[in-house]
């Protein structure tokens, strides 16, 4: 369903429960909430939030090989390594999330928020995946100094 309607599988799921005579709001937050894109206000979204996540990072969940899995981690890694001011990429939360660490010396505040679009971009346009990746570039500079 996902795959053939706008938005990400959380709304379509409440909207789909909904149009279909689910009245309880209890329900529809677990399902809407369960990513984390509304705020919860049932006790049984955590609940679904925390089955969700230990069922999606294993390995296969989406009944993918390993070899498979593996290879999207990798192409999601090397499609964020690919951009000159790159210096780390880890692909995370089951190849859902990519970590990006950019040189601050190479990249400004400005450029990072370019660098996240690029990658999303490039994602986009060489991957096949379900779902939604989200794509977090982080650019720290750490300053340090000793008192003796």
């Amino acid at each position: 369903m996902d795959h053939e309607v706008e938005g990400g599988h959380p709304a379509i799921g409440m909207e789909f429960s909904s149009r279909h005579g689910e009245k309880s709001e209890e329900v529809l937050n677990a399902i809407g909430g369960h990513h984390g894109d509304i705020p919860s206000c049932s006790p049984y979204t955590p609940i679904v939030m925390a089955a969700d996540a230990i069922s999606s990072s294993r390995p296969g969940a989406r009944r993918e090989s390993m070899e498979m899995y593996v290879k999207r981690l990798r192409d999601l890694e090397a499609i964020a390594t690919g951009i000159d001011e790159v210096a780390e990429a880890y692909a995370i939360q089951a190849g859902r999330e990519v970590r990006v660490i950019v040189d601050s010396d190479r990249a400004d505040d400005d450029t990072a928020f370019s660098i996240a679009e690029k990658i999303a971009r490039r994602v986009e346009e060489e991957m096949t995946f379900p779902g939604e990746i989200k794509v977090t570039v982080l650019r720290e500079t750490r300053a340090e100094a000793t008192a003796r």
